[in-house]
């Protein structure tokens, strides 16, 4: 194989990351000042919202929201799109690492939030937004490392929650989506937005599953990255869920992990007839990735290939977020066009 670009390890990298995030726990508090002493917070002397206080588990940190948090910083895409589906954008003072083009519907608000930077920003660059809140889409979010521990934040009086997918859960389906909806929802005191957007969700994939119900399973290689060997989706990844209700099969659904690397002497021997793309920065082009598959001599017979079938899917479209539900759609009628005519 020729080489091209380095397969991308990140996210297997901050799987191990995420495993590591000290587990400490913050509780809100505030000191009311006496009745009519001048100066005093508002927010400390505002009665407490319904609902409140709030206690959530996240990854071994426990946390008490005394009231939803106001002002917000999303490191990763797929933490902002959530927040901005729940009608959150007025808490929002910061986004971080865009990963892809947004949702179109979403777009508007996406470009109205500050843009800290383009990768994870340094944990000073966060604390400038004066946030309360930090929301984490991968475990490098709060990288010990980079100083942008959550102990750290919680020093500095700033509460943090990381994707419920870097918790160290071996296997990740659609059912973390939507409780990752419903959690930040009650924090956020919206719960019934929540509420609404699961219920939305759910119709969409229950609409693209219903289209090729009864379809014979059409077998998929996931590309990451990769030229020496193949960096790929396994059984444990959300993508092979996705996959699965869009009428299709993972050919490495048997790989015991989220992502891992395959020979392509593996590819050859599993045939797949779909290869999904995986769309993202840092890895080459989704051009460079069809040029080089189609390139290969040694991968000319497999049918995928010598078919040019390829559906591409944005890498936020594969993690625990609202965008999942749309790949099981945008697969589903790559994977079953006739179903959709």
């Amino acid at each position: 194989m020729s080489q091209l670009f380095t397969p991308a390890r990140t996210r297997g990298f901050l799987r191990a990351t995420a495993a590591a995030v000290a587990l400490s726990s913050v509780l809100l508090t505030t000191n009311c000042g006496a009745a009519g002493e001048s100066g005093g917070d508002a927010k400390a002397t505002a009665a407490v919202p319904a609902g409140f206080p709030v206690t959530v588990d996240n990854c071994g940190v426990r946390t008490t929201y005394d009231r939803p948090p106001s002002r917000v910083v999303t490191i990763h895409q797929h933490p902002a799109e959530l927040m901005l589906a729940l009608g959150l954008k007025d808490r929002m003072v910061g986004t971080a690492f865009p990963d892809s083009a947004v949702l179109p519907e979403l777009k508007e608000d996406y470009e109205a939030v500050p843009e800290l930077a383009r990768k994870e920003p340094s944990f000073e660059k966060v604390l400038d937004a004066e946030p309360d809140f930090v929301y984490g889409g991968y475990g490098s979010a709060f990288a010990e490392k980079e100083g942008r521990s959550r102990t750290a934040f919680a020093d500095a009086g700033i509460d943090t929650y990381l994707n419920r997918e870097y918790c160290g859960k071996k296997k990740v389906t659609m059912e973390d989506t939507y409780d990752e909806v419903r959690t930040i929802g009650k924090i956020f005191g919206v719960a019934d937005r929540a509420d609404k957007l699961v219920t939305d969700l759910k119709s969409r994939v229950g609409k693209a599953a219903g289209k090729v119900e009864g379809e014979p399973d059409v077998p998929v290689f996931v590309y990451d990255s990769g030229d020496k060997a193949a960096f790929t989706a396994g059984g444990k990844s959300l993508g092979t869920e996705l996959i699965r209700l869009a009428g299709g099969e993972n050919v490495f659904a048997d790989l015991d992990d989220v992502f891992g690397d395959v020979s392509w002497e593996q590819v050859i021997e599993r045939r797949p007839e779909v290869i999904a793309v995986y769309d993202y920065a840092g890895a080459g082009s989704v051009e460079q990735k069809k040029r080089f598959l189609l390139s290969q001599p040694a991968l000319a017979d497999v049918p995928a290939v010598r078919n040019k079938r390829f559906v591409v899917l944005p890498l936020t479209a594969t993690l625990v977020g609202i965008r999942s539900a749309y790949a099981v759609d945008d697969l589903a009628r790559g994977l079953h066009p006739e179903s959709f005519r």
